[in-house]
């Protein structure tokens, strides 16, 4: 089986929020349940319903993150010798050619990607421009409105 990569920080997230859902939400189903079920028929019992749709999208989700971390390769980018190149898990300083716009973006796992925290999945297509690339390189991106090109100021590998 593949393995998927996901930096330290958004491994670190998934089993703070997976501890969250088995010692919090868990335990306040199972007694939103018990409460329901005392009210008594289950047929017409909206709060039972609830409570059991509630605990079967928080198993899933627990069955979801812990597949995930299973199948996670956890890379530590401060731990990487990548010798200037745009690696996964590295932070990139960008100038857009045309309108002289400066980005910084970081290479992240799928499930981390969140462009309004300038977080990119290595998936997206400036992720895959930029990999593999050093300082200086240009780096041409297929955007929908047509090709965008990036100059790369600066790469750093923090976390």
């Amino acid at each position: 089986m593949r393995k998927t990569p996901i930096t330290v920080i958004g491994a670190k997230k998934l089993r703070e929020e997976l501890v969250k859902l088995k010692t919090v939400v868990r335990p306040r189903i199972i007694k939103s349940i018990a409460e329901a079920r005392a009210h008594g028929d289950l047929k017409e019992n909206a709060e039972y319903h609830a409570a059991r749709e509630q605990q079967s999208f928080t198993e899933g989700r627990i069955a979801d993150i812990e597949g995930k971390l299973s199948n996670a390769e956890i890379i530590d980018i401060t731990k990487i010798n990548a010798n200037g190149k745009v690696v996964f898990g590295s932070t990139v300083e960008l100038e857009e050619l045309d309108s002289g716009d400066v980005v910084t973006y970081q290479i992240v796992g799928e499930d981390e990607a969140d462009i309004k925290k300038g977080r990119v999945s290595i998936t997206s297509p400036i992720a895959r421009a930029l990999i593999g690339k050093e300082e200086e390189d240009i780096a041409s991106v297929q955007a929908p409105g047509g090709i965008k090109e990036y100059e790369i100021l600066k790469v750093r590998y923090e976390s």
